[in-house]
């Protein structure tokens, strides 16, 4: 006889859940990334920027080129502001979606657990019917040998 488990669709069910889980943290976790990689670029054309009117304040360059340069900083420093909340509200999504992975995980074990606590004790009540059966054998083979009815 072969153990089924009654509620193994329960468990198909947790396990789908926490692979959708999983995929949605990692697809929260690549949106985080882009994020982040947005934001250091942003800095480094700034950094970039700002050299660069370092240099031209050194040279002769026309003031209307430098206040040009001056807005595109400004510019900048308003692009970043923005892409560091929207970092901010990335990592938030992960930690979220962090959350949700954990709690689908522990539904997942405990009915992982309650399967291989049913499976357990079918094995064990499976033994105790092969030796049970055995103890018959033995009694019946007995009790023919020695010319006894049972």
């Amino acid at each position: 006889m072969k153990f089924r488990y009654h509620f193994q669709k329960v468990v198909d069910l947790k396990s789908n859940e926490k692979t959708q889980a999983e995929w949605m943290l990692s697809t929260a976790i690549g949106k985080l990334q882009t994020e982040e990689e947005h934001l250091l670029q942003l800095m480094n054309d700034k950094n970039e920027l700002i050299s660069v009117i370092q240099s031209a304040t050194e040279s002769t360059a026309s003031v209307s080129s430098l206040q040009e340069m001056h807005r595109y900083v400004y510019h900048l420093d308003e692009c970043i502001t923005k892409k560091n909340t929207d970092v901010k509200h990335a990592q938030v999504n992960v930690q979220r979606n962090q959350t949700f992975l954990n709690g689908k995980m522990v539904d997942e074990k405990v009915w992982l657990e309650a399967r291989d606590k049913a499976k357990s004790k079918f094995q064990q009540e499976m033994l105790l019917r092969e030796q049970n059966d055995l103890d018959e054998m033995a009694t019946v083979r007995f009790a023919a040998k020695t010319g006894r009815a049972i």
